[in-house]
């Protein structure tokens, strides 16, 4: 990294710091809960959001940009319509090993006109989307409770259990990593579920329309897919335009962030004309949150951090012992985006699932502590401050009940932490699913902070699922087959 982008990064910090303490007496407020008080704009509202108001720019003009939480080059060039040579020629400043931008920093893009951009109103910054340190302090169960919504005596079965409602949303929460304080809001905005004391009579509440997902859990579980599709096509820079219900298409303003962007994917699922206009706009979903949480927009917290690294990480299973890379970047949770994670089976003649022997147990990527084990995953917290939403963790999911690692376990790179299995999840051969986040933050397999064990690099394919671990000249190809070309060797001791 080059002295003067430091030097950038140090200053932006510093700025930062003293616009916080400028505006520390107008921090977030605490949500008033008095029902009197509340604002239940069910959905939609009638004032549309403005479209936009970009010039027709000549191709290649450069525009102004500042950079924004999780911003990546080849995510800013797929937006802007450019390339990755064209911003770094117009920013000399940025290293040529650079990962994720720091916030604030001044760029100037060129920037290829395409038509139909959307609103250039940002409704919600990305801390408020993800289930991360923002939502620290926040009690989801203590909220619901001060409410006289129908959520707040709702009950159904999620996960294996009977939860209540503020239960429901926080087991959706953990397992999406997307704000508990988010999907309450869309509960409040479709549903009135924190003021209406009657649960909708609509089959679908959410309005997803989708066989056997007629239950407020499931249709919560459809929303918070949904979110994160379009937050993390953003961020990856594979979602550029989308189509409403009505057919037509809109292109996201290239200036917006991933938070905002999820919000207009999600409702371009359910609306068209002013009814998406007014779902996105400022008296849509973002008043109702700001109504019940404050004005997120206050709050200066960054969820990605500039020129991010990945800690060193080796493979899932031990030295010396040979597995197959059976997939390449998938979903990490859920369907779709985010592509965060990858697939390693043990070797063996038999396919499907099956038990495997007592010697091929998956090991800890890196040093943590185990802060969640249950069916729905292993995760490892490598800062060790107890909390999920903090740092980096490393997610695992299919280990088997039989011998699944302990909550409160202090691991070791190379611990054993279970058995590969086709538990938890939909799958259809024995393997342990990897991947990782930061404050929350899903982080994508492959792309400026790709995969890395043990020096072997994750890249994509053409499709989901699709890809390759290269190291120098050797390079390992996906395949549920497990043949020679997947089997790859850990050789860190």
């Amino acid at each position: 990294m080059t002295i003067r982008f430091k030097q950038v990064i140090v200053i932006l910090k510093v700025t930062v710091t003293l616009f916080a303490l400028v505006i520390s007496s107008c921090a977030p407020r605490e949500p008033n809960t008095a029902i009197q008080n509340m604002i239940t704009p069910l959905a939609p509202t009638s004032a549309p959001a403005p479209t936009s108001g970009r010039p027709q720019y000549q191709p290649g003009e450069l525009v102004d940009y500042i950079a924004q939480n999780g911003d990546n080059l080849p995510a800013l060039a797929k937006r802007f319509n450019t390339s990755v040579e064209e911003i770094r020629a117009a920013n000399p400043i940025i290293p040529s090993d650079a990962t994720t931008m720091p916030v604030g920093l001044p760029m100037k893009i060129p920037i290829y006109y395409l038509p139909l951009w959307g609103t250039e109103y940002q409704s919600l910054p990305d801390h408020a989307f993800v289930n991360g340190p923002a939502q620290i302090g926040f009690n989801t169960s203590a909220f619901v409770a001060s409410t006289n919504g129908w959520l707040r005596d709702y009950q159904t079965y999620a996960g294996g259990k009977r939860r209540t409602g503020a239960e429901m949303v926080d087991y959706v929460a953990v397992n999406y990593s997307v704000s508990p304080r988010l999907l309450l809001a869309l509960l409040e905005y479709q549903t009135g579920a924190l003021t209406q004391p009657e649960p909708p009579e609509e089959k679908y509440p959410l309005g997803f329309r989708r066989v056997f997902y007629d239950s407020p859990y499931l249709q919560l579980v459809i929303a918070a897919n949904t979110l994160n599709n379009g937050y993390y096509g953003w961020r990856s820079g594979s979602l550029t335009q989308f189509e409403l219900t009505d057919n037509s298409i809109t292109r996201p303003d290239p200036w917006q962030n991933a938070g905002s962007v999820a919000l207009q994917y999600y409702f371009s699922r359910l609306y068209a004309g002013n009814d998406y206009l007014a779902s996105i706009g400022r008296d849509g979903l973002a008043r109702t949150y700001e109504t019940f949480f404050g004005n997120p927009w206050l709050d200066s917290s960054i969820v990605i951090p500039g020129s991010l690294q990945q800690p060193e990480m080796r493979f899932p299973f031990r030295a010396g012992h040979t597995w197959a890379f059976t997939s390449g970047p998938h979903t990490g949770w859920g369907a779709g985006e985010p592509f965060a994670a990858l697939d390693f089976a043990p070797a063996s003649d038999v396919s499907g699932c099956f038990t495997v022997s007592r010697d091929l147990y998956a090991t800890s990527m890196t040093d943590g502590l185990v802060v969640r084990s249950d069916v729905d995953g292993v995760v490892i917290d490598l800062d060790k401050d107890g909390d999920e939403r903090t740092g980096w963790v490393v997610f695992y999911l299919h280990t088997a009940t039989d011998s699944r690692i302990t909550v409160g376990t202090e691991v070791k790179a190379g611990d054993p932490i279970g058995y590969p299995s086709c538990e938890g999840g939909s799958s259809t051969g024995t393997h342990v699913h990897i991947a990782r986040k930061y404050n929350g933050e899903w982080i994508l397999a492959t792309g400026p902070l790709a995969f890395n064990l043990e020096n072997w690099i994750a890249k994509g394919g053409d499709e989901e699922r699709e890809g390759t671990l290269a190291r120098g000249a050797q390079t390992i190809v996906a395949c549920e087959c497990s043949d020679f070309r997947t089997r790859v060797q850990s050789e860190t001791p």
